[in-house]
């Protein structure tokens, strides 16, 4: 038996057994259809939608056929999946996108992607920070009449969040799971008591009528509708920890992206029956995020719509969970192939965890609560405050930034079938990705010309074009660490997207 260090490691017993390259090697066979499921589910946080994302759209935008867009959204997505899924049967790796992206447009694109990624996935997870303290001081104000600071229980959600991040993904999976369960109960029981009792205009189909979607507003509204979604694309990020990648990962993309639009679409057609189409954008705009609550409170009594302001922000909490995971693996995919320090390739103990890039994602969300808690001298309701700012900014980051990368990654699947010559046997696959790549470029477009809507801020704001500018910073920062690596370490750039493949490789080559 050989001692060399650079080949070996000391097991808990003290006896030196492993390969030290296991480290970088995710924990197989953690996760099966259920758990893998619900792990994604987690990120779109169906409660947080429904009393957030679907009001303000209603109320913002004034489109009626709220309704609709989720179903097009959802034929939008399930287009996209197609061709995703199915480099997901060829390509195995934490870094999902960037990976698929390395594939078909080489590694200097596949570094551009990793960084937009890690950008995206921080921000959208970082953001839910700031509507969770909002909340939580808010609950106990109400309920325990205690004032706290919104970024006391935000702090304390960061160290929470990041404890359960260094545990086995099987066991964060049963915490999202339960949560996310009594999440979907508690909307669905509100469906059913909206369809029982309606407005006075009845069971009106009319929000799912192609007219609905006229006027300026609809572009804006795809944007607020497409981030409800997120979420699905995270499955490939788990294939590592799967049995059967090939089979498991495609299975929960195609339920999640079809429960979540038939989910979705049925929740808001529900608001629109609970006031009358006529009155759901006036009632959005009377009532903002307290809409679902003040319908259940006539229909449901206090004490359910009590229980749903809680839920509301165990939901968060999922959420926030769901996406630190996402982000901990694409730092660890990152560390593993050069884009990061090594450091962050590793897994930790028993665990089999990524607990490097948990920890990095631990110390940025500490790090940005706490410079909004700062810049916070206003009072919590006023629509200004830093922390209702952390959540529309960051969130439409992050949304933009995944929307960029969905577009990306379709071009990908396009060109990886046909450079290995399988255009023809791919072809109606490549079809629905350019497709769904051309739809995405148009959300895209969209979030950017009406980025101060999605954020609150005026026509002659600079947010209008530094906070998308981020990602666009991202992405050339990306880019030209690619370029460097391939200049000064072609070995490197060799690797990005191969991931445990390449793991694999170095295992072989040294035994």
């Amino acid at each position: 038996m050989t001692t060399d260090s650079s080949r070996t490691s000391t097991t808990a017993s003290g006896g030196i057994s492993t390969f030290k390259g296991e480290e970088r090697a995710l924990r197989a066979d953690r996760l099966g259809t259920g758990g893998l499921l619900l792990s994604v589910l987690a990120a779109t946080a169906p409660l947080m939608v429904v009393a957030g994302v679907m009001p303000t759209t209603f109320a913002v935008m004034g489109i009626v056929g709220q309704p609709l867009l989720f179903v097009v959204l959802g034929v939008v997505l399930i287009l996209f999946s197609v061709g995703y899924a199915e480099m997901s049967r060829h390509v195995h790796n934490a870094g999902a996108f960037y990976a698929y992206i390395s594939r078909g447009l080489g590694g200097t694109a596949g570094a551009g992607a990793a960084l937009v990624a890690l950008v995206a996935y921080n921000a959208l997870q970082v953001g839910i920070y700031g509507i969770f303290g909002f909340e939580v001081s808010g609950l106990l104000a109400t309920y325990a009449d205690v004032q706290i600071a919104w970024w006391i229980p935000a702090l304390v959600a960061v160290l929470a969040v990041g404890l359960l991040g260094w545990l086995k993904i099987d066991v964060n999976a049963r915490v999202l799971g339960v949560l996310l369960v009594i999440e979907v109960l508690l909307v669905v029981v509100f469906d059913i008591a909206a369809i029982a009792d309606p407005g006075k205009e009845g069971l009106s189909l009319h929000a799912f009528n192609p007219d609905t979607l006229t006027g300026a507003g609809v572009g804006t509204a795809l944007c607020f509708c497409i981030a409800a979604f997120l979420g699905f694309e995270q499955a490939p990020v788990y294939a590592e920890e799967t049995s059967r990648p090939h089979v498991l990962v495609p299975r929960v993309m195609f339920l999640a992206v079809g429960g979540v639009a038939v989910f979705f679409a049925l929740s808001s057609w529900a608001l629109t029956v609970a006031t009358g189409p006529a009155a759901i954008v006036g009632t959005s705009q009377k009532q903002s995020a307290g809409l679902l609550f003040f319908l259940t409170e006539s229909r449901l009594g206090g004490t359910f719509t009590d229980v749903l302001h809680v839920l509301f922000v165990t939901g968060m909490f999922a959420a926030l969970l769901s996406f630190h995971n996402v982000v901990a693996r694409y730092a660890f995919a990152m560390g593993r192939e050069g884009l990061l320090p090594a450091a962050f390739g590793r897994t930790s103990g028993s665990s089999g965890a990524p607990g490097t890039g948990s920890l990095l994602q631990t110390v940025v969300a500490v790090v940005v609560v706490v410079a909004f808690a700062i810049a916070d001298d206003k009072p919590a309701g006023d629509p200004t405050a830093p922390v209702l700012q952390l959540f529309t900014w960051f969130g439409n980051i992050g949304a933009l930034g995944v929307i960029v990368l969905m577009a990306a990654a379709s071009l990908s699947v396009v060109v990886f079938f046909a450079r290995r010559g399988a255009a023809g046997t791919q072809a109606w696959r490549l079809v629905t990705s350019a497709l769904a790549g051309i739809a995405l470029l148009v959300i895209a477009g969209y979030t950017v010309k009406d980025f101060e809507v999605l954020v609150g801020a005026g026509p002659d704001s600079s947010l209008s074009w530094v906070l998308p500018g981020i990602i666009g910073l991202a992405a050339l920062a990306g880019v030209a660490l690619g370029l460097v690596l391939r200049v000064r370490a072609p070995e490197k750039h060799a690797r990005i997207g191969l991931g445990n493949e390449a793991f694999q490789l170095d295992k072989a080559a040294s035994s």
